[in-house]
């Protein structure tokens, strides 16, 4: 409805300001006309004149006056067409002649350019007042007529195309607002369900275990009691890694997070990542591979930080692999810094989706289905880091195929040391 009422607000202006450009057409061309009757006045007035000088001299009949020239002197029709159309406020662009309309010939004026524009102008007017015989006219011809009224009336045009452009973009940026925030609005709400659903597997595990623990039969043997002392710890802890994360992300938001400098060695970082990722990849009888072949991986950055990125990325190949993962570390450097590609053949990710996988809570749509767990926090914290890093991240993918999520990190990068704690 809206946009429809603005459209309607739109198709009125433009209509109104056409019927203005009509309405003042008509006003210039009343004005030529008033102008011209009144040269046309002031000329019958004259010859009447003359004609009373004329029949008053001792021989009047001796001079006749048969050519329009003998009757219209040039000179004067020229003053008073510029004295008239000054008066009018009309522009001096325009060409004037008197021609007889049956046979077009031009009996003078300024004909030379606009001879055809003239015989068909619009501002025409019979002088037959003057001459009986012959069917003769003044006419004028304005070259720029449609310019000069525009510019007459350009300033409420642009003040009316400028208040309708702030009108349109204002609907736009509201529109676009109330998108954007429903947009939002969802991803916050598969947020908390998501948030909910991990938390709820851990405090259910750990409140059945305390459960237990309580049963007299447990407490009598101590191996039971450490089995589930060690779960509670074991999901306490996963609890605690879970809230971790959220933190972090609240800690990036608001721009605190110090980073803590040094000269590491990329390829040792993600042999121990690829190890400590073995065991799970292997479990779901995959395999990690390593392709470390930059000449230069030493770079100046921060150790626990660039390790979570790399885990992070490494963690989603095998999250969204749904068989068995095959997941490959490859570097490659230039005189810049070193490109570190993270790639594997699981799910991939469809092109409308590739631009906001790295967007603070997106997570790809999968319905109510929870079998990839997240909050949508890890890719938005990778970027963010990355980015700290003075470095870059870009994602080639395609769905069914698999990702390569390729990462450049430069040698050196301006981050400020830590303060001494």
């Amino acid at each position: 409805m809206a946009s429809v009422a603005l459209l309607g607000v739109v198709i009125t202006q433009v209509y109104w300001v056409s019927n203005a450009m009509t309405l003042k057409e008509e006003q210039f061309s009343g004005s030529v006309r008033i102008g011209m009757k009144s040269v046309l006045n002031q000329l019958v007035l004259r010859h009447n004149d003359s004609t009373l000088r004329q029949l008053s001299s001792p021989f009047p009949c001796f001079i006749e006056k048969t050519s329009v020239s003998d009757i219209i002197r040039p000179a004067v029709l020229d003053s008073l067409i510029k004295a008239e159309m000054g008066c009018m406020k009309i522009s001096k662009d325009y060409v004037y002649a008197i021609y007889n309309r049956k046979t077009n010939r031009m009996a003078m004026g300024q004909y030379d350019t606009y001879r055809e524009a003239l015989i068909n102008s619009d501002h025409q007017q019979s002088i037959g007042a003057l001459i009986s015989h012959g069917d003769y006219y003044l006419s004028l011809y304005f070259p720029n007529q449609h310019s000069m009224i525009i510019k007459q009336m350009i300033g409420w045009m642009l003040l009316s195309a400028a208040l309708m452009l702030v009108v349109i973009l204002s609907f736009w940026y509201t529109v676009n607002t109330v998108f954007r925030q429903k947009k939002i609005s969802e991803m916050k709400t598969d947020f908390i369900n998501n948030m909910t659903h991990e938390f709820k597997t851990p405090i259910a595990t750990i409140s059945l275990a305390s459960e237990m623990l309580m049963k007299p039969e447990v407490n009598e043997s101590a191996d039971k009691i450490r089995k589930y002392a060690s779960v509670i710890y074991d999901e306490n802890n996963r609890l605690q890694n879970q809230v971790e994360q959220v933190l972090q992300i609240a800690i990036l938001d608001k721009g605190e997070t110090k980073l803590k400098p040094r000269e590491i060695d990329v390829h040792r970082l993600l042999e121990k990542i690829a190890e400590n990722f073995e065991l799970q990849v292997r479990g779901r009888k995959g395999q990690i591979a390593l392709s470390l072949k930059a000449s230069n991986a030493i770079i100046t950055a921060d150790k626990m930080h660039l390790m979570n990125v790399f885990s992070n990325l490494i963690d989603n190949a095998i999250k969204y692999s749904p068989e068995a993962p095959q997941i490959n570390l490859s570097t490659t450097s230039d005189q810049h810094g070193i490109h570190v590609h993270i790639s594997d053949k699981g799910i991939g990710i469809a092109p409308e989706n590739q631009h906001l996988i790295f967007k603070n809570l997106f997570r790809v749509h999968t319905g109510d289905l929870h079998d990839v767990k997240g909050f949508g926090l890890g890719l938005y914290y990778v970027k963010r880091l990355i980015e700290m890093h003075q470095g870059n991240i870009s994602v080639k993918s395609e769905t069914g195929k698999g990702s390569v999520f390729s990462v450049f990190l430069p040698y050196k990068t301006n981050i400020n040391q830590p303060d001494n704690e």
